[in-house]
């Protein structure tokens, strides 16, 4: 077992927040003002274990499924896990909550006035996840992304108090982006799982088949269609962009760092010749740098 692991089996709280070091981003970085970095913290708590939940994460022991009142007898059951940490989250709003990253989130919520609808999205993406492993098309899937994805900048607007209709459709698109990039890296370990996010009429498309994903390296099909899948991402990362310049100060710099991240990823696809399958492509630290000064220059 990790390190994080024998952390989260013994403490889930800390085993949860511990992951926040392996994002691609900082989720809560030094430089922003101490009450935003908690209260991120508290959201990024819970999207991280309802994540968890949903890809069957959980560190051995049970400990978070009995925190949510479910029998060791049910706690292999990820529908049922969902079901329980959902009436935990209705306990944020309303009463006590059991496990200690909602009770964590609770004073946030107040705080910021939160409501329960992004946090219900990020459920309800991964009950999704349990029910549906295959996206017919493009438009399915921008609607997985509505649940899995978008609600995370909403609550980042939330956070930081900076909520406005056009900002929440520039963060919209920015996440999506994100989610659809994060996709193209996870093609091999999402394939393990049985979920394919490449919609499969753009697989029909560049005469893709599933076959074709569980290879130790892509062919030009398939990186063709990555390639393809890339320049979409590419095109909602330019669409969302101009949220950087809607801020100021710190919020700037993080807005863009998101902004950055993405681009820095597609640029890393790409230099891997679009094959994604031995791996996650990943930027360099300087890459990822240089795409953050070109957003806070309003180019890319």
């Amino acid at each position: 077992m990790t390190e994080t692991g024998t952390a989260r089996a013994g403490d889930p709280e800390r085993g949860t927040l511990d992951k926040a070091a392996g994002e691609n981003f900082p989720v809560a970085p030094f430089f922003l003002p101490k009450d935003w970095r908690t209260d991120l913290m508290a959201v990024y708590g819970f999207a991280r274990l309802v994540d968890d939940i949903g890809d069957g994460d959980l560190a051995p022991g049970g400990a978070d499924a009995e925190l949510l009142g479910v029998s060791p007898e049910e706690a292999e059951d990820r529908l049922i896990l969902l079901d329980a940490f959902e009436a935990d989250l209705n306990r944020v709003f309303s009463g006590e909550p059991r496990h200690p990253l909602l009770r964590r989130l609770r004073p946030t919520v107040r705080r910021r006035a939160l409501t329960p609808e992004p946090f219900l999205g990020l459920i309800a993406a991964n009950r999704q996840d349990q029910l549906v492993t295959r996206y017919e098309t493009y438009d399915d899937l921008l609607a997985y992304c509505e649940l899995s994805a978008n609600p995370v900048g909403r609550l980042v607007l939330a956070v930081t108090g900076t909520s406005t209709p056009e900002r929440i459709r520039l963060s919209d698109a920015i996440c999506t982006a994100l989610q659809i990039v994060e996709h193209l890296q996870d093609v091999a370990e999402d394939l393990g799982r049985d979920r394919i996010y490449l919609p499969a009429e753009d697989m029909k498309r560049f005469h893709v088949q599933e076959a074709d994903l569980a290879t130790k390296t892509a062919g030009a099909s398939v990186r063709a269609l990555v390639a393809y899948e890339a320049q979409r991402a590419r095109e909602l990362l330019n669409e969302g962009a101009p949220l950087v310049g809607s801020v100021h100060g710190r919020l700037k710099l993080l807005l863009a760092g998101f902004v950055a991240g993405g681009r820095a990823a597609i640029r890393a696809i790409a230099a891997a010749e679009y094959d994604v399958l031995p791996g996650p492509p990943k930027p360099g630290r300087i890459q990822l740098l240089r795409e953050v000064g070109v957003t806070l220059r309003g180019k890319g």
